[in-house]
């Protein structure tokens, strides 16, 4: 007669400081005080329950950009998670604030892969066993290079460097506490879900790994993608939903006998209030109110970002004032700092400051035409296309790009209406992120630059110009012009 106990497995990810709900349609959605009400309410109603978050509490709010994520620590504390791997963003006050602020925590936070280069000494315990209801549930953290950038500038911080030496890493583990008589073994990871099933791919089935619950690519599924023997699941994004399993564990053979799978819209209508939760954002929100509730500008209309893979109005916007402030010829706006839809057309400093929270400096560097060609054909590589969370950029003014996907080549490279010049060195403007990182998102090598001139950094604040700017223009409008086509 089998052994079986049951298991809830609520998870979230990428969270990044969505702490406050917003009304449609007459409905509150999201936020985390739904969220806390919902995740208390299966405590309360489920035997053996665990909540898990895969990656990125920080950055994306205010609250958590104002406090550099200790607000988030406090709020997350509240919300008493499990366990809990970093994501990329965790990394963005610094390495050495995030070992600080994960002394603030109240709940585990690992990570296998995160180590000191000179000794590779782990920054993190790289697991996590929670013994719950008779059973022992092995977590494992993995992070991988790719989205660790960030780390470029703490020139002893490395990772392994791909998804092959993390799939080792996680043998290594499971090897080791495989004599626990573990029952279910869970990958917190913050890679994408593309990548998630490249490492289910590389696991050995003898290490015992059943599921991925995954992270960074934002992906929404209806049912978990099974590779290898191993289910792998996200959740989208945000406080608006989480995912949930119920797993029936076979306790002699180790093994998942059977399961359920979801994600549960957090709304009023199926989520009750954490009132507690709340006195501790509002504590926060009067206290950034007071600094960021004031007007900005007011735009002709809204202006939208719908996704990071293609020219949008806003992409526009930004990178043009950039541009015109700076006396560039080329801005290379990283897509992925817009983190909002849409904003305006009445825009508060608020909005601005979550809508582009990286306030980075501003680097310029000199690249020849054909240098620059290479650089854009790379970022239009078939990886984007085929899912895997690369970066993109959003183009300045005079730039008219068509790419055709099926031969790899431009069928048109236009600056100010003429062919770029092969031999011709541009001014390009980079956010301090992506230069440090140049090589890997544009692969073209800082030797190779350092021909064409010293770079300079020509702003110590890519926000601070944005925000002059914009108080300065009203009624400011922007479309998409056409600056990246790609066919």
């Amino acid at each position: 007669m089998k052994n079986t106990k049951k298991l809830t497995i609520l998870h979230s990810n990428d969270l990044h400081g969505d702490f406050l709900c917003e009304e449609i349609d007459g409905n509150l959605i999201g936020g985390v005080s739904h969220l806390s009400g919902y995740i208390n309410k299966v405590r309360n109603t489920e035997e053996n329950v665990i909540y898990c978050i895969a990656g990125d509490m920080f950055r994306g709010s205010v609250i958590d950009s104002e406090f550099k994520g200790v607000s988030t620590i406090e709020i997350m504390n509240m919300l008493a998670p499990d366990v809990v791997t970093i994501g990329n963003h965790e990394t963005d006050y610094g390495l050495a604030h995030l070992l600080f602020v994960e002394k603030c925590a109240r709940f585990p936070i690992i990570n296998a892969n995160l180590h000191i280069t000179t000794n590779n000494a782990r920054l993190f315990k790289p697991y996590h066993i929670i013994e719950i209801g008779g059973m022992r549930i092995l977590f494992i953290g993995i992070l991988t290079e790719e989205v660790l950038s960030q780390t470029k500038n703490e020139g002893l911080i490395g990772t392994f460097v791909n998804v092959s030496e993390a799939a080792e890493d996680v043998g290594r583990i499971c090897n080791a506490y495989n004599k626990l008589d573990v029952d279910l073994t869970v990958l917190l990871t913050h890679i994408g879900f593309e990548e998630d099933k490249k490492l289910a791919q590389k696991l050995d089935p003898a290490w015992g790994v059943d599921i991925i619950i995954g992270g960074h690519s934002h992906t929404t599924i209806s049912k978990p993608e099974k590779v290898n023997d191993v289910l792998i699941v996200q959740a989208g994004t945000g406080t608006d939903k989480i995912g949930r399993f119920d797993i029936n564990i076979d306790t002699d053979l180790n093994c998942i006998d059977s399961f359920t799978w979801k994600t549960v819209e957090i709304n009023d209508n199926e989520c009750p209030r954490d009132h507690s939760i709340e006195s501790i954002i509002k504590r926060y929100k009067d206290q950034t109110d007071k600094k960021y509730q004031r007007l900005v500008t007011r735009l002709s209309r809204q202006l939208t970002h719908p996704s990071r893979y293609r020219e949008t109005e806003l992409g526009n916007l930004f990178a043009d004032i950039l541009k015109e402030s700076l006396g560039l010829d080329i801005m290379l706006l990283g897509s992925g700092s817009i983190r909002n839809p849409e904003i305006g057309p009445i825009v508060l400093f608020n909005d601005l400051a979550e809508c582009f929270p990286y306030d980075d400096p501003v680097y310029m560097i000199r690249v020849t035409g054909k240098q620059f060609k290479e650089m854009i054909r790379f970022m239009l590589r078939d990886e984007v296309w085929a899912g895997s969370h690369c970066e993109f950029y959003q183009f300045s003014e005079g730039l008219r790009v068509v790419y055709d996907k099926a031969t790899h080549d431009f069928k048109e490279f236009l600056f100010e209406s003429s062919p770029i010049d092969d031999n011709r060195r541009y001014k390009v403007g980079m956010q301090k992120f992506h230069y440090k990182s140049i090589e890997d998102f544009l692969n073209i090598s800082m030797d190779e630059i350092l021909k064409n001139g010293k770079p300079r950094m020509l702003s110590t604040s890519c926000r601070e110009i944005l925000d002059e700017y914009l108080s300065s223009h009203q009624h400011l409008d922007s479309s998409v012009r056409g600056r990246i086509i790609v066919e």
